[in-house]
């Protein structure tokens, strides 16, 4: 959990005035909660976690020998995720820059930290959500991948939220935001509102992409109005 005082900090670095209500109700636990008794053996409960495990490791290791596409050649490794398994949260991107190309891990550099900003502005400590990008290795001179690229990861994709099961979906830019969508709709008109992950009932909430927030620091009030949307909607899922 967050400290009221770092938290102030964080709503800082968002453009957000200190003058704000801070009266919110406290934030939900973004862990998944224990498995409950049933009174059935234990084993049961370890086996499904270990079943779990197993089809993490071997989804990683399939994107690490990835080459459907022409972007695993220049590529310095792969980059798949990072955080909790089992988290509420699932925080999406477009794909991997140069930080996160040689780091492996995704939003790494100063929009990942940002990104973390954010996060910990609405109490969120970032292991304690899932993040990941679109498609899983650097598109040369950080151009946006291509159609037949995110076509080939979107398999990649559906497992890991498959394994997942978030209650939200936070798509971080435009091109997060239509891949995930299925449109080709602008992010301006895609903001505000509740959208479905494919044919599941995952909501789906954009907002505009940390890189662009860097560029656009003006636009870090309506980013924050995002995120607490995305709140109400988080929870509103959990009484669903």
């Amino acid at each position: 959990m967050v400290d009221e005082s770092r938290r102030r900090q964080y709503l800082e670095a968002m453009g957000v005035q200190l003058w704000l209500s801070r009266r919110a109700a406290s934030t939900p636990n973004v862990e998944e909660p224990a498995v409950p008794f049933t009174g059935e053996p234990c084993t049961t409960v370890e086996e499904t976690v270990v079943s779990a495990e197993q089809k993490w490791r071997q989804l990683e290791a399939g994107v690490k020998q990835c080459t459907a596409c022409e972007l695993h050649r220049q590529r310095t490794q792969t980059v798949f995720g990072v955080g909790s398994h089992r988290a509420k949260w699932m925080i999406i991107g477009e794909a991997p820059g140069a930080d996160e190309d040689r780091q492996g891990e995704p939003f790494v550099g100063r929009a990942g930290k940002l990104l973390n900003a954010m996060l910990l502005a609405l109490g969120f400590q970032r292991e304690h959500v899932y993040i990941t990008n679109i498609v899983k290795c650097r598109p040369p001179q950080n151009r946006d991948p291509r159609p037949d690229e995110t076509a080939q990861c979107a398999a990649y994709l559906r497992q890991q939220i498959a394994l997942i099961k978030p209650k939200i979906i936070l798509a971080i830019g435009r091109v997060a935001a239509q891949n995930l969508l299925n449109t080709d709709i602008s992010l301006g008109r895609l903001r505000g509102q509740v959208h479905r992950y494919g044919d599941t009932h995952i909501p789906v909430v954009v907002t505009y992409h940390p890189a662009y927030l860097l560029r656009s620091p003006l636009e870090k009030r309506k980013a924050w109005q995002d995120l607490q949307y995305a709140m109400s909607v988080f929870r509103q899922s959990l009484e669903d």
